[in-house]
């Protein structure tokens, strides 16, 4: 790889964070760092509704930000939303704005992604030993990680992190033995579901990751000269909290000012975790999500393995046709090429339209009447390892739209393309699959697509092949007259 700057951003619920990064050859160095206080949690009402302040602090974040990326094409550039951003039922408010004001597009990364993001960071910024257990306390999550070397064996988002667990226990500032028995409990009980699958793999070592471990470790190094955050200074700290008996009293080395008011949530979340895993010590690491995104663009090839494992795992689980998805696949993939320009679609649109002909016949697991639907739904809900929460989103809505009538209203809105070209990308995925009703090899003459004006496709075959297949003409003419009527034009060329 040449030499080039990638930059991540972690839209986290409590800070975002900037890295800026050059690539030499095989070497990866950080350039740059940004990072800003943000509170986005602090937003969120009862209802999950993100409130005007709260965006306003996220945006002037991000103008900041993009004066520093000024230059960089989209390319080199990837933002990623998390717990907040997954739970604001007005998150797309947030993100046109953010995306306006940012200058590059913005993904919001499920739990489970997010928590392999972080391995990630993990794993390329420290030295483990043997099978690895990762604990990164957030704003508004807590990802626990189990892994080796490079590749995660077990991942959970759990919906517990320092600023939610602030307003639910100590939005007063009061510090009480009560206290943190009630929050210790909740988080132990968030863990209830995920925990046996964690014993069962066991660990050799523990690490944490980002800001409130990273607190911790500096109050338990200060404390005790030893750079390890073990239980007995967990406990220790807990006392002088309950013993300053207000947040507002609380004077503590190595604690600093903005991380006082999250610190006795992020404490009570770790305590229950060391005790539900039995934990005594851990260590630290200074690699997290926007790190593990770094490495995104220098792991690309690997992350399209991984994303052609989860296509393969879902193949054999949901007994899918392979035969027929290749078919379908190549042939979408043939079409995209012949109007990727004219519809400016990039490779990445492409590797879209594959996966989605890939799975687009997953919902026949549960009945042919409505396949289109059912495979939506498994799609929409299965755990795609290497794909973002946007990306799964599309896909669940081209095989959703992939066959019967085109009803637009139906479609919600995306961050990750806009509403044309997924739009266009399924008017592709519709041919491919209508060309290929016969379900065999060998079958279809060399075809011809191409863009004319007002978005209008045109598709030329041979007119002794219309004649000699008649099922299969007639299904495209179906199928011209479907997309006729979403108001989108379809010519067949008889030629």
């Amino acid at each position: 790889m040449t030499d080039q700057y990638v930059a991540t951003i972690d839209l986290g619920s409590n800070s975002f964070h900037m890295v800026i990064a050059r690539y030499h050859g095989d070497s990866l160095r950080i350039v740059d760092r940004l990072k800003q206080r943000v509170r986005l949690a602090d937003g969120l009402d009862d209802d999950n509704r993100l409130g005007q302040e709260a965006m306003e602090r996220g945006l002037e974040c991000l103008r900041l930000f993009g004066e520093r990326l000024h230059g960089f094409p989209s390319t080199r550039v990837r933002v990623a939303g998390t717990y907040t951003l997954r739970e604001a039922i007005n998150a797309q408010e947030f993100v046109r704005r953010a995306q306006k004001v940012l200058g590059f597009p913005i993904d919001i990364v499920s739990g489970n992604e997010e928590a392999r993001l972080i391995y990630q960071g993990v794993a390329h910024t420290q030295q483990t030993q043997g099978q690895v257990l990762v604990i990164d306390i957030g704003g508004g999550s807590t990802e626990l990680i189990i892994g080796q070397d490079f590749d995660c064996r077990h991942v959970s988002s759990r919906s517990m992190g320092c600023v939610s667990f602030t307003r639910q226990f100590f939005a007063d500032g009061e510090l009480s033995e009560t206290r943190f028995s009630q929050a210790i409990e909740a988080a132990e009980y968030q863990l209830v579901p995920v925990l046996g699958r964690y014993l069962d793999l066991g660990w050799d070592q523990v690490l944490g990751s980002s800001g409130t471990i990273k607190t911790l470790l500096e109050i338990c190094a200060a404390a005790a000269n030893e750079p390890v955050i073990d239980l007995p200074g967990l406990l220790h700290l807990k006392g002088l909290l309950i013993q300053a008996g207000h947040i507002d009293q609380v004077d503590i080395p190595g604690l600093s000012e903005d991380r006082k008011p999250l610190i006795a949530a992020g404490l009570s979340i770790l305590l229950g975790i060391y005790r539900s895993f039995n934990l005594e010590r851990m260590g630290f690491s200074d690699g997290a999500l926007r790190e593990g995104l770094l490495h995104t663009f220098f792991d690309r090839v690997k992350h399209h393995d991984i994303q052609l494992n989860t296509l393969q795992a879902l193949s054999r689980e949901y007994e899918i046709d392979q035969r027929q998805a290749a078919r379908v696949r190549d042939t979408a993939g043939v079409l995209f090429n012949q109007v990727c320009d004219a519809w400016q679609l990039d490779m990445d649109f492409g590797n879209l339209l594959g996966c989605a002909a890939q799975l687009h016949e997953i919902g026949l697991h549960i009945n042919f009447t409505g396949v289109h639907r059912h495979s939506a739904y498994i799609i929409g809900n299965a755990d795609l390892p290497g794909f973002t929460q946007e990306e799964q989103k599309a896909l669940a809505a081209l095989a959703r739209f992939h066959r019967k009538a085109l009803k637009l209203s139906e479609l919600e809105p995306l961050n990750y393309l806009p509403e044309q070209q997924l739009w266009r990308l399924v008017r592709l995925l519709r041919l491919a699959v209508a060309l290929h009703r016969r379900r065999q090899d060998g079958i279809l003459p060399e075809l011809l697509l191409e863009v004319s004006t007002d978005d209008e496709l045109r598709l030329h075959l041979p007119a002794s092949w219309c004649n000699s297949n008649t099922l299969l003409f007639t299904t495209l003419e179906r199928e011209q007259a479907y997309q006729d009527k979403a108001g989108w034009k379809l010519t067949l060329v008889r030629a």
